[in-house]
């Protein structure tokens, strides 16, 4: 494999592992009715190779899923 192709796999698991935490936490901070992270900060970890992980946080944490905006730019950045 090339180096590139390696660089780019690692950085998509790793986006996706943050993206994936931060809508869990989240989750968690809203059912605790804590102090919460920004839409605009979850959609941004999804637009920046996170798109993966911020799908299946959605899913698996069942959040942010009523929102227009997340299930039209979430996706997207999945498939980008």
């Amino acid at each position: 494999m090339s180096t590139i192709l390696i660089i780019y796999i690692a950085l998509l698991a790793i986006m996706g592992l943050v993206a994936f935490a931060a809508y869990g936490m989240d989750k968690r901070k809203a059912k605790k009715g804590a102090w919460r992270t920004s839409e605009k900060t979850l959609l941004l970890l999804a637009a920046c190779f996170g798109g993966i992980g911020a799908f299946m946080g959605m899913k698996v944490f069942r959040h942010k899923t009523q929102h227009t905006s997340f299930r039209i730019i979430v996706p997207l950045c999945t498939i980008v």
